[in-house]
């Protein structure tokens, strides 16, 4: 694929990843950082987005069922191969020195970053699994993953 299909095809899944995510047109366009008349344009497939609009709608909406089943995976690895040539994967272990382990349980760890102030849940594989910077969303997340876990 390249970027020009890449763009098409995002182009033409906009407004089912606004829907699924439930955001309003209003709502995604302040978190894309578009204007709403420009939103609407991509959604009825009248402008194409830029390739950092796409890129954004990659990233925010990484977890995205419509953007993972349309590219077969990732869409944010798929715009870094096109982009780059390759993909460049985070290493986690590196963080180590930012990020204080609040409380772990059930194979998961809360976690704190002492520099940008977010909190986050880490699964048994060292994987962030969400992220926020409200500390008692965080830890509803963290207390309700610990339950699912079998006994």
């Amino acid at each position: 694929m390249d970027k020009q299909a890449f763009i098409e095809t995002l182009q033409s899944k906009f407004k089912m990843v606004r829907t699924e995510a439930g955001y309003t047109q209003d709502s995604m366009s302040h978190t894309i950082g578009l204007s709403k008349k420009t939103l609407v344009q991509i959604e009825k497939e009248r402008i194409l987005p830029n390739w950092t609009t796409c890129i954004s709608l990659c990233a925010l909406f990484r977890n995205s069922e419509v953007l993972t089943n349309t590219f077969s995976g990732d869409p944010l690895e798929l715009s870094q191969v096109i982009s780059r040539g390759h993909c460049v994967y985070p290493l986690y272990d590196s963080e180590k020195v930012y990020w204080e382990t609040l409380e772990t349980r059930g194979g998961y760890a809360l976690q704190f970053n002492k520099g940008n102030k977010i909190y986050r849940v880490m699964n048994d594989q060292n994987q962030p699994v969400h992220a926020s910077y409200i500390e008692r969303e965080i830890r509803t997340y963290f207390n309700k993953q610990v339950e699912l876990q079998p006994v």
